[in-house]
């Protein structure tokens, strides 16, 4: 008999090929409609001997029945004597997401074994492809074996092996096996591969051993190991050993950084980390990991006990959340630091970071309301404000609240807060506890007008130890201040739109009205309003401080243009210029960012990106009289992924009325990431100072290869800090990563 036939069936899970019985009960009228509409073709009569149950298997539990099956092949063969079935052509079986396809598959009924030869291919919905030059199935599928298969799993790993047998509890052995992640071409030899002389996978213990192990890079041994063994990719967490890490710098000399990962529990690990150096010893390390149904910890530190200096070193970094109920969620951020250059010298996170801020908080949601209880600790890591004072805020409390909208849209919103500041080298402490009521209404005319009005007034109790204020006398005891202050805002945006593009220019004006009055910044001290600085983000707000101890006295209008332009072809594009004018002299903000006069100076900002290839933002300031920068922030990219360049570039002019004493500031920073071949690329940056220091501060370069299935990197780094206590200056390490096995190289 041959002809090409299909057939959709139920059966029992013992049986692995229904081919159909004759009788025209087997198939009801429905099925057979089903069959016509799948193959476009009419189901043939065989003759009735043939019963799939018979031929098959033998019948199946009744709580194995029903698994639906397909089954095609080209010629189908019963041998009555011997019991066997024989399907030839294009042979394919597809049960339970399970897929066998070869040129000829053998059914013995009395032995229970199937056998298929050439071109055998076996799928499953994992997306694993199993090829195979013969294979032999046991006990419904389960069992079996193979040889010379070849296997291509999902993520385009290779496997290949002699043999392979497939034992009870879904063990699996292989014999001559070869395991390689990397594409290779036709008698040749992959990036690197892995063959071993036996590789057993015991799915029950979720494991992966391998005997006689060897490592190859391009054919050549480069590793061997007599037994290795890691969990299967199921395994998402399992105690045991990760790849080391290596260290270099000038601190620690030499090191390597075992690693030993201790899954607890499904919820709970600990990786211990030491590092074990030349120069230093032994550098203790941890991390900590812990999940709860409404939080979460994390945590990591590391312990050194100079050798030269005598001095105990360390950091510790932890996070922390939890949930207590629907309305109330704590959270904590500990970072810190023994000193200000001991980050730099382990190559530590945070190790750029001007200051480590630390907190603790309790936050709480309900509808219109915001609380939160929070405490704060600054460590100041930057050489250059060694001299700054580090203040510990705790606690500080904020409460907001956010009436309904009327039927006009007016919303009052009040809030509170209150803070205690303690300085750490200094007797100067201060409370404050503050009182903010507001009434809005945003407006919007039939004439596209956008207004918006508001009112608010500020109360402010402050209690003042041992505060000194420029060659005023030491102040102590209680101070208070009420502030009133009105504003409105307009815009008026006018648009249009093309084909290709949409403009939109937007006229601004902001007009703001309080008294004159003094901030008392004799008995007052400023802890978090030194943030001192007209921008194009403040120049339009009612209020252009950043915290609460300075208020915005004085009446004022602002001004500006706001132009943006929307492309399809052409991306987007966006600029700003804005300016104030003062109605008082006694202006408070103005007087601290060292304006003089009515006017202010000009701030703008300029935004291009009009395709992947280029990506400008611009920000300036500029005197008002002889127009010269006084504020410059430029950063740009440009380029493919061939070569692509970035450029950064800041101006501070120096503000000496400011609490903080700086000077002229002038940095630039380059960057050029190119690709030398497909798989080769490098980076080159550097980070100049062009004011005071006239120097490089950092450079580096890092060349790295990546391919399907490896990446190398090789990196250089020199840090020029000014900070005399800083040794580790000169970096050079590399990284080596094999994929699905992990990887060695430096921090």
């Amino acid at each position: 008999m041959c002809r090409r036939w299909r057939l959709w069936t139920c059966g029992g899970l013992a049986v692995l090929m229904p081919l159909w019985a004759a009788a025209d009960s087997i198939v009801t009228p429905d099925t057979q409609k089903a069959i016509e509409e799948t193959t476009g073709r009419k189901r043939p009569r065989i003759s009735p001997q043939i019963n799939m149950t018979d031929v098959m298997m033998p019948k199946p539990a009744a709580e194995d029945e029903n698994p639906e099956i397909y089954f095609s092949a080209d010629e189908l063969e019963n041998n009555q004597e011997t019991g066997v079935v024989t399907a030839r052509g294009h042979v394919e079986i597809v049960r339970d997401n399970f897929t066998v396809k070869a040129d000829k598959i053998m059914y013995n009924r009395p032995d229970d074994t199937i056998v298929a030869e050439g071109n055998v291919v076996l799928l499953d919905d994992t997306g694993d492809v199993v090829f195979a030059d013969q294979a032999e199935l046991t006990d419904r599928l389960s069992q079996g074996t193979m040889e010379n298969i070849k296997i291509l799993m999902a993520d385009r790993t290779r496997i290949a092996a002699r043999s392979f047998r497939r034992a009870e509890n879904n063990k699996k052995i292989m014999t001559n096996a070869v395991y390689s992640p990397c594409d290779s071409c036709r008698n040749s030899s992959p990036l690197w591969q892995i063959k071993a002389r036996k590789v057993e996978h015991n799915a029950e213990k979720k494991d992966v051993n391998y005997q006689n192990a060897t490592l190859e890079i391009k054919g050549v041994p480069v590793l061997y190991t007599p037994f290795m063994s890691h969990p299967d990719p199921t395994v998402k967490r399992r105690s045991g050993f990760l790849f080391p890490r290596l260290i270099s710098n000038q601190y620690l000399g030499a090191g390597i950084q075992p690693q030993y990962f201790w899954n607890i529990s499904d919820q709970e690990d600990v990786l211990f980390n030491p590092i074990i150096t030349s120069d230093k010893g032994v550098i203790a390390g941890a991390a900590y990991n812990r999940y709860f149904v409404r939080g979460d910890v994390n945590a990591s530190g590391t312990f050194l006990r100079d050798p030269d200096s005598k001095e105990d070193r360390g950091n510790i970094f932890a996070r922390g959340r939890y949930e207590i109920n629907d309305f109330w969620v704590a959270d904590t951020d500990v970072n810190y630091a023994s000193d200000s250059a001991y980050l730099k010298d382990l190559s530590l996170p945070k190790k750029d970071d001007t200051w480590l801020t630390s907190r603790a908080r309790m936050q709480g949601f309900d509808n219109r309301n915001y609380a939160a209880l929070e405490a704060y600790y600054y460590k100041i890591l930057s050489y250059d404000l060694r001299y700054a004072n580090s203040p510990y805020v705790l606690p500080t409390f904020t409460y907001e609240n956010i009436s309904n909208l009327s039927k006009l849209g007016v919303y009052n919103k009040n809030s509170f807060s209150a803070a205690s500041v303690y300085h750490k080298d200094q007797d100067n402490n201060s409370q404050r506890a503050t009182w903010i009521t507001s009434w809005n209404l945003p407006y919007t005319s039939r004439f596209g007008e956008k207004y918006k009005f508001v009112a608010s007034l500020k109360s402010d109790l402050y209690y003042v130890d041992n505060y000194f204020y420029e060659d005023n006398p030491v102040y102590d005891g209680t101070t208070a201040r009420v502030f009133p202050q009105a504003g409105v805002e307009w815009r008026l945006p006018f648009i249009r739109a093309g084909e290709e593009s949409r403009q939109i220019i937007e006229p601004i004006v902001v007009a703001a009205f309080a008294p004159n009055q003094s901030n008392k910044a004799e008995k007052i001290p400023n802890e978090d309003s030194q943030d001192i600085e007209l921008t194009d983000i403040n120049i339009l707000n009612l209020d252009r401080y950043s915290g609460y101890d300075r208020n915005d006295t004085g009446s004022r209008i602002s001004y500006g243009l706001n132009w943006s332009s929307y492309g399809n072809a052409w991306g987007r594009t966006s600029a700003l210029l804005a300016q104030s004018y003062e109605f008082s002299d006694d202006e408070s903000f103005a007087q601290a960012d060292g304006q003089e006069g009515h006017l202010t100076d000009y701030v703008g900002r300029v935004y291009a990106s009009p395709n992947e290839y280029f990506d400008l933002n611009y920000r300036f300031k500029l005197d008002k009289d002889d127009y010269k920068i006084t504020y410059n922030e430029l950063s740009t990219s440009f380029g493919g992924n061939i070569l692509r360049m970035y450029i950064s570039y800041i101006y501070f002019q120096s503000n000496e009325t400011s609490s903080v004493a700086n000077a002229d500031r002038k940095e630039l920073f380059t960057s050029l990431q190119t690709k030398l071949t497909k798989n080769w690329s490098l980076d080159l940056y550097n980070r100049q100072d062009l004011g005071e220091y006239e120097g490089s501060l950092e450079q580096g370069a890092l060349l790295s290869y990546e391919d399907e299935c490896t990446k190398v990197v090789f990196n250089v780094e020199k840090d020029n800090s000014n900070d005399p206590n800083y040794e580790g200056d000169f970096t050079i390490g590399a990284t080596f990563y094999l994929k699905t096995l992990g990887g060695i190289g430096t921090k």
